[in-house]
């Protein structure tokens, strides 16, 4: 049976911690660290919800039903399916589709409706508190914003813009390849963007995160995290982590166990321009606070100030 009208209203609001900025920053594996914590369940990629019409990329029994059942929370989410919405309301090149903004305003409203079903749905199915969203589009979080339905956090995920390009330069991998030039144009574009969403949003519920933080420190970053969104669960297990069911992700989700293992990380060795594209747009995106200072690294700190 459905919850009345107030029933609804007197359950509590689920936590959103979304994962904003560019593409091959290590959110995969964040998010499945965050989702072997209690009361924490890793989504992956929700923007690929309504372009897959509910399915999910994998199609093990479990990750079939899950999905299933969340999809039969969402009311009349058809209405969206396809790409319609992801074209013209998430990708960062919508913004240059000038001729468009009366179809945007069109999808907005059942879009964020949906939106607030689905995070809602998935919440309840997997009976946590907090959905962990890793699909990096700026212009989703802004949309996101809006909603009533749910509380939600941003996540700035930065790497090393040299190693980004490097990744998107691979050739051993079934992802797009992008040449280094296109990649630093995305890279500018998707920082501008989120770091102009991400300063929209209220201080206590945003926070910078390096990826490299986390692979060289990973249990002060994850007990930062999680006490930011307002959870006492235990530090999972980092070297046998379950993937368990997320909608879709990279390949890291084709292993049901992986580790996560702390690791001093070398800088990835690129050309002049490269190198010098690299320094400012860190150099930029370090003036954004609040950012994860693990507990480890501040006792550190206060032990060599004293």
């Amino acid at each position: 049976m459905a919850p009345t009208t107030s029933e609804a209203r007197s359950e509590p609001k689920p936590k959103v911690l979304y994962v904003i900025g560019a593409g091959r920053s290590g959110s995969t594996i964040l998010g499945v660290a965050l989702g072997n914590c209690t009361d924490v369940f890793f989504a992956g990629e929700l923007d690929k919800w309504l372009t897959r019409k509910g399915e999910p990329k994998l199609k093990d029994a479990a990750r079939v039903e899950f999905w299933s059942n969340v999809r039969a929370r969402v009311a009349d989410a058809d209405v969206l399916f396809g790409g319609r919405a992801h074209r013209y309301l998430e990708r960062s090149s919508a913004l240059f589709r000038a001729g468009r903004l009366r179809e945007r305003r069109r999808l907005q409203t059942p879009y964020r409706r949906i939106a607030g079903e689905l995070y809602a749905a998935v919440a309840a199915t997997a009976d946590a508190s907090c959905v962990v969203d890793t699909s990096h589009y700026p212009l989703r979080a802004r949309e996101l914003q809006s909603l009533e339905q749910v509380e939600l956090y941003l996540l700035m995920l930065v790497r090393d813009p040299q190693a980004v390009v490097a990744s998107f330069a691979k050739d051993d991998v079934v992802e797009r390849q992008f040449s280094p030039a296109t990649t630093r144009v995305y890279l500018l574009l998707t920082y501008l963007l989120s770091s102009w969403v991400f300063l929209r949003h209220p201080h206590e519920r945003r926070v910078v995160l390096r990826y490299e933080q986390l692979i060289e420190d990973p249990d002060g970053v994850m007990r930062e995290l999680l006490e930011r969104i307002g959870s006492s669960a235990e530090l999972p297990d980092f070297g046998s982590l379950e993937t368990g069911v997320p909608l879709h992700g990279n390949r890291l989700l084709d292993s049901a166990v992986v580790s996560l293992q702390q690791r001093p990380q070398a800088p990835v060795r690129g050309d002049l321009a490269g190198g010098l594209f690299a320094r400012a747009m860190l150099a930029g995106l370090g003036r954004l606070r609040p950012r994860v200072t693990p507990r480890s690294k501040r006792w550190r700190s206060d032990a060599l100030a004293r």
